[in-house]
């Protein structure tokens, strides 16, 4: 068994201005660095045995903010950990996105299903367990990636509507025996009604 405490990076000037940012590569702000600063004393509690980001700077500087207040070394960086990909909306608050996709069926040019951000992450996670069988590991990623995760995991009862994955928040997942699944869910424990262990791995179907 393999423990691993996703936690979405801080603040940045684009989750300020609540434009989306996917891909784009904004760096955090002072704010952002104040949470990260957070997290890293609410995490010091615990003993961890290693740390991974994804290769954006938000969430690599976060992590460095972290590992370096726990003691952690070699910060490893895994491109499978990146943020969903918004395509033709990144950059845009959410009035210019209506305006410019009105129809909210109506399919966003370049822009990752959730389903596709679930079947790259799984396979980096169980890597990284096979690496680091019986460890406890820090992974700083972003909301999209979070969130997909928390979606399968829960088949959708969870996150609820209008719950966030705020910036700084920390959630638990455990990779044991070829499955995911969650222990807690920012800071509380899953509810047994929404646990579940689902498949490591998960076969993507093209669009009809």
């Amino acid at each position: 068994m393999t423990t691993f405490t996703f936690v979405r990076h801080g603040e940045t000037d684009w989750n300020l201005q609540r434009r989306i940012q996917g891909v784009t590569d904004i760096p955090l702000n002072d704010t952002g660095r104040a949470q990260a600063r957070d997290t890293a004393e609410a995490l010091a509690v615990r003993e961890w045995d290693g740390i991974v980001a994804s290769p954006l700077s938000r969430a690599r500087e976060t992590a460095e903010i972290i590992a370096a207040r726990l003691g952690l070394d070699d910060l490893e960086i895994e491109p499978d950990l990146r943020e969903r990909a918004y395509g033709e909306v990144e950059g845009l608050d959410h009035d210019q996105i209506v305006a410019r996709f009105p129809d909210p069926l109506e399919p966003v040019p370049g822009r990752e299903r959730r389903s596709a951000v679930v079947a790259r992450v799984l396979p980096a996670l169980q890597r990284l367990a096979e690496e680091h069988p019986g460890e406890s590991w820090i992974v700083v990623s972003h909301g999209g990636v979070i969130g997909s995760l928390v979606r399968y995991i829960t088949e959708k009862a969870l996150p609820q509507q209008g719950q966030l994955i705020a910036n700084g928040s920390a959630h638990d997942f455990v990779v044991e025996d070829g499955s995911v699944s969650m222990s807690e869910f920012n800071g509380s424990a899953l509810d047994e009604s929404v646990r579940r262990r689902a498949p490591l791995s998960l076969e993507l179907t093209l669009p009809s």
